[in-house]
């Protein structure tokens, strides 16, 4: 009787049936287009080749955030050098959530810097949020086709949204702050 081993690959695609689907790293990019999936089979010369199939299976971002997110409210800072921002940076920021009653435990802090290229629909999916602060991340950042004002109240579907300047930034315009403190007084919370 013949050994039940095969030494050619091109044989393999008669035992394994089901498509196989190439996932890529988070970051990496294939060299097929985001929303085609690839089956491999053997060509002749024994080498896998993607051969053109259904949707791709999107690989899913796992975001580090400060809080516990208990009334679905993200965050956002932008700051490359530190987690949250420097030190007046992180006063102000103690500061407004304190000044709209929230604790540690109805947010989700999250420097966009760590997930540049993260858009709102990725976000949303993540945190479900219903209200969003973003300072140092703009509309564009997050693909949002709408150019919104800064320190103003706008709607991205059922999403309230704040945009304004980087945390730093916030804390040495006082004409912002006054802005902000205005819109933050309208949120109701």
């Amino acid at each position: 009787m013949d050994s039940q081993l095969t030494a050619k690959d091109a044989a393999l695609h008669l035992f394994f049936t089901d498509d196989v689907y190439l996932v890529d790293d988070v970051g990496s990019q294939a060299d097929v287009p985001s929303n085609t999936a690839v089956n491999l089979v053997a060509n002749e010369q024994d080498e896998a080749v993607p051969v053109p199939g259904s949707m791709r299976i999107p690989q899913a971002i796992e975001f580090k955030y400060l809080g516990k997110n208990q009334r679905n409210i993200l965050i956002l800072v932008n700051d490359e050098q530190n987690d949250v921002s420097d030190d007046a940076g992180r006063e102000l920021l103690r500061k407004i959530v304190k000044s709209v009653n929230l604790t540690a435990n109805d947010f989700a802090l999250l420097n966009y810097a760590k997930y540049k290229g993260s858009d709102f629909k990725q976000l949303q999916e993540y945190f479900a949020a219903t209200l969003v602060f973003a300072f140092g991340v703009t509309p564009m950042q997050l693909s949002i086709g709408t150019p919104h004002p800064e320190h103003a109240i706008v709607l991205e579907g059922a999403v309230r949204m704040i945009f304004s300047a980087e945390l730093k930034t916030l804390d040495q315009n006082p004409a912002g702050k006054k802005a902000l403190w205005g819109s933050l007084q309208n949120l109701g919370l």
